[in-house]
């Protein structure tokens, strides 16, 4: 798994050297779309930004829909596809949780969508989403495993939780307690810009 993960940044890093920028798509719900928040401070524009400041040049399509499930975006897709990309970074299943959909079925609907990508050799960055306690240890444990399993039996990137950092924070939230504020999408968004320099170096 190592290798091909290792030969994928290849691939990733010589499209970033040849392009000059890195052509990279969001593909999640509420979380990545900017619920709440300036046009500013949408995940897209502070991505760009922390990028660049490590020298690296981008064009991010934010192509997140707030209340998505794994479903409603593996039904758009195909749509969302219609350009060249370099990086597709998968942040859906939050709110397959809050609507109880089983573990089971988001795991096959991102499935999916791994696959479609994988085909167009699109590199894959999979965010992943952790459930809380509350919901009981069964779906807890089925819908935490959903993430890493992914990333292993199709060898993409993985960064193991989007909200790592800010979950449960409440100076880094709305008053929603579910949605980054302002300071809170910064920190997720320095933390990605991290995770992508790691995979290209």
């Amino acid at each position: 798994m190592k290798k091909i993960i290792f030969i994928a940044a290849i691939i990733l890093y010589t499209s970033f050297t040849q392009a000059q920028d890195l052509k990279i798509i969001l593909f999640g719900d509420s979380l990545m779309a900017g619920y709440g928040l300036d046009r500013s401070n949408h995940l897209d524009r502070l991505l760009e930004k922390d990028l660049l400041q490590q020298g690296i040049l981008s064009q991010i399509t934010n192509a997140s829909v707030s209340g998505d499930t794994s479903n409603g975006g593996l039904n758009r897709l195909n749509w969302s596809l219609q350009d060249d990309y370099d990086l597709f970074i998968l942040g859906l299943g939050a709110n397959d949780m809050l609507r109880g959909i089983s573990p089971e079925t988001t795991k096959s609907n991102l499935e999916e969508i791994i696959k479609t990508v994988k085909k167009k050799n699109i590199s894959i960055l999979l965010t992943g989403m952790q459930a809380p306690s509350s919901y009981g240890q069964d779906y807890q444990s089925s819908f935490n495993s959903i993430y890493p399993q992914l990333a292993d039996e199709y060898q993409i990137f993985l960064y193991p939780f989007l909200l790592e950092g800010v979950a449960l924070n409440t100076k880094l939230n709305q008053s929603d307690g579910k949605h980054p504020n302002s300071t809170g999408i910064a920190l997720i968004s320095k933390k990605i810009a991290e995770k992508i320099i790691k995979i290209m170096n």
